[in-house]
């Protein structure tokens, strides 16, 4: 046993004595980050690299040696920076020009700047002891987003991505209107319904079956053929849920869909939810960007009539992930009425500042990650304004894409006619479904949705370009491309015949 003892304790002394060269690693990283293809975030570098390096799972285990041992496996600087090498060299670029899958795209600087600095720093978004200036910069950019809301008074929070952030608006919902649930839980109650689209993102059905509403209790309403939540269906459902023996709630508006980018009619709605004394949530999650828009700012007409929202300035303008806020313009401390518990360890009342910054109380979490300094420092270095008109450059730029469609309209297909926010969607036409409109029958139709995850599985192993598909199930339309711009890049117009063009080519390879 002594000598078991003795060999830990000269392990100890010599992983002691080994930190002061250990941090040398970080020399290192920031040389693999230097490197052009570690980003490909350069106009004149994304002909040269490829998006990604695509290889199925199992192939990709033999490339990178993935196990997990009680013993090291890289003894020194120079192996850990191989290892760092080949997780770069096979993930994919997200800040490669051509990468359009997802919502959100190519990052800011001043925003990895600060995400980096955060990550060296380590603190907790908890007490003003532990964060103190980080602190103060959550407060402020809460302060400043609730303003541009058009929220007079109001709170918020840093969350960990727009599900929580949604989920935030349901459980301050519920305690506001039966506050009693926080002490004694929905026991004897008549079932709380909450309304949201059909369109609408997912996460309202997994917050009804977290909270205990149960996710029959997420009623769908109907969309109009933009993706609008239709108001007449919604009078309708709300009809319906009170027949039922139904309490309903909550009304959740859409502002960016996740497909077709549509945005619901916040005022109509907000008139619906007064009539029924509902709580009105809009999850903004992807929209959200316009509230610094310049010439788009309507889209988001009404907000201010709103109980809650929620947004992801990772999605849109280039903050890294992931940067989420839940903003309410109810005051009188509900989110920390609704939110707190007593933990004396860490929320003492009796400190030696004003305790009022130590947020994290009214937040679910105890351990939570600092998100605002990314954005921050990105809001310092450009002011968002200028963030306004990029968000207004990106969607212009997706109606020029609609533009061009429409001059190849033998080969590709707008599903709608104009959209209203940064998303297009379009189907390519390959030359054996060209056909006359007599001919495009049911047969056909579930032909052309092949067509984009074929297009897709070429763009993988080409690595030239990356775009999303979806089909569109409230409206019965099967898989077509999304295509989303976003603040970052900042494209230019000839980089959208190079999209259509590499379609174009990618789709001669498949078969249908």
């Amino acid at each position: 046993m002594d000598a078991a003892n003795d060999d830990a304790s000269i392990i100890v002394k010599r992983l002691r004595d080994g930190l002061v060269n250990d941090w040398n690693i970080l020399e290192n990283v920031f040389r693999l980050m230097q490197r052009e293809e570690t980003f490909w975030a350069q106009p004149q570098q994304w002909d040269e690299g490829k998006i990604v390096e695509f290889f199925q799972p199992e192939n990709l285990k033999q490339l990178i040696n993935l196990t997990v041992t009680e013993e090291a496996q890289a003894h020194s600087l120079d192996e850990i920076e191989q290892l760092c090498q080949l997780v770069i060299k096979y993930s994919v670029k997200t800040s490669h020009g051509r990468f359009h899958n997802q919502l959100f795209g190519q990052l800011d600087p001043f925003g990895l700047a600060g995400a980096l600095i955060t990550e060296a720093l380590n603190a907790g978004a908890y007490t003003f002891e532990v964060a103190p200036v980080c602190s103060l910069i959550e407060t402020e950019i809460i302060s400043s987003v609730r303003k541009l809301a058009g929220y007079e008074n109001g709170d918020g929070i840093f969350a960990p991505g727009g599900s929580s952030s949604n989920m935030y608006g349901l459980v301050l919902a519920r305690y506001k209107f039966a506050p009693e649930v926080k002490t004694s839980g929905v026991f004897g109650m008549r079932p709380l319904v909450m309304f949201t689209s059909d369109e609408s993102h997912y996460s309202f059905k997994k917050a009804a079956h977290w909270l205990g509403l149960g996710s029959d209790n997420c009623v769908a309403v109907r969309t109009n053929a933009r993706g609008q939540m239709r108001l007449d269906d919604l009078e309708t459902k709300i009809a319906e849920a009170k027949s039922r023996g139904g309490q309903p709630f909550f009304i959740n508006a859409t502002a960016g869909t996740t497909v077709l980018g549509a945005f619901d009619d916040i005022n109509g709605i907000a008139d619906v939810a007064e009539r029924h004394n509902l709580w009105l949530h809009v999850d903004a999650c992807l929209g959200g960007a316009v509230l610094m828009a310049h010439k788009h700012r309507s889209l988001i007409a009404g907000l201010e009539r709103s109980n809650s929202f929620a947004w992801n300035p990772h999605k849109t303008c280039g903050v890294p992930l992931q940067c989420s806020l839940f903003l309410t313009r109810e005051s009188d401390k509900l989110l920390d009425r609704c939110n707190s518990v007593e933990a004396s360890y860490l929320f003492q009342q009796d400190k030696f500042y004003d305790v009022s910054y130590d947020t994290g109380n009214k937040s679910v979490q105890c351990g939570r990650k600092i998100d605002a300094l990314k954005f921050w420092l990105m809001l310092k270095a450009r002011g968002y304004g200028q963030y306004g008109h990029l968000v207004d450059h990106a969607i212009n730029v997706a109606r020029l894409l609609e533009d061009k469609i429409r001059l190849r309209s033998d080969r590709f297909r707008l599903v709608l006619d104009t959209h209203e926010y940064a998303n297009v969607c379009f189907w390519y036409i390959p030359k054996a479904l060209r056909v006359s409109s007599e001919q495009e029958t049911e047969e056909w139709r579930q032909q052309l949705y092949t067509v984009a995850p074929k297009i897709k599985e070429q763009m993988a192993y080409s690595g030239t370009l990356m775009i999303g598909y979806s089909p569109l199930k409230s409206q019965n339309l099967g898989n077509f491309f999304r295509m989303v711009f976003t603040c970052f890049p900042i494209l230019k117009d000839d980089e959208l015949d190079f999209i259509l063009d590499d379609i174009e080519r990618l789709g001669e390879n498949i078969v249908i």
